[in-house]
C-alpha cells in the first residue's frame, strides 16, 4: 500500500472527486477533517462508494450495492492464496513510498515560463 502523507491527502481525494463527478456520480458528502478526509458519493444504478484516508496515510474504497434478493453462495472450494505477514496488524500499514504521493513538502504550483 502506497503512502499517502498529511499534505497530500487532499490531492488524492481531489482527483477522486473530479473523476466521479466526470463520470456521472453524485456527491452525498464530503469530510474535510484533517486527519481523516473523506468523500462519498453515489451512482445513477444506486451503489454508493467511498474514498476514506485514514490517520497513517492508508486508502480505503468502500461500496455498498443497491438491494439485491438472497441467494445461495455455496462455500468456497480453494483456501485463500494471499500471503499473510505473521507480524501485520489486523489494519494494514502503508509501506511503499512514492515520490509524489508520499511527500510530505506541500503541493507547489505548476508555472509556465516566461
Amino acid at each position: 500500500m502506497t503512502v499517502v502523507s498529511a499534505q497530500r491527502r487532499g490531492s488524492l481525494l481531489g482527483v477522486v472527486d473530479r473523476f466521479w463527478r466526470k463520470s456521472g456520480y453524485r456527491m452525498t458528502a464530503i469530510n474535510n477533517d484533517v486527519d481523516v478526509p473523506a468523500i462519498y458519493a453515489r451512482t445513477d444504478d444506486g451503489f454508493q462508494v467511498g474514498l476514506i484516508v485514514a490517520a497513517q496515510g492508508q486508502v480505503h474504497f468502500d461500496v455498498i450495492s443497491p438491494c439485491v434478493h438472497y441467494s445461495e453462495v455455496d462455500p468456497s472450494t480453494r483456501q485463500a492464496t494471499a500471503p499473510l505477514d505473521p507480524e501485520a496488524e489486523f489494519i494494514p500499514r502503508p509501506n511503499i513510498h512514492s515520490d509524489f504521493w508520499s511527500a510530505t513538502a506541500p503541493e507547489v504550483g505548476v508555472t509556465s515560463g516566461p
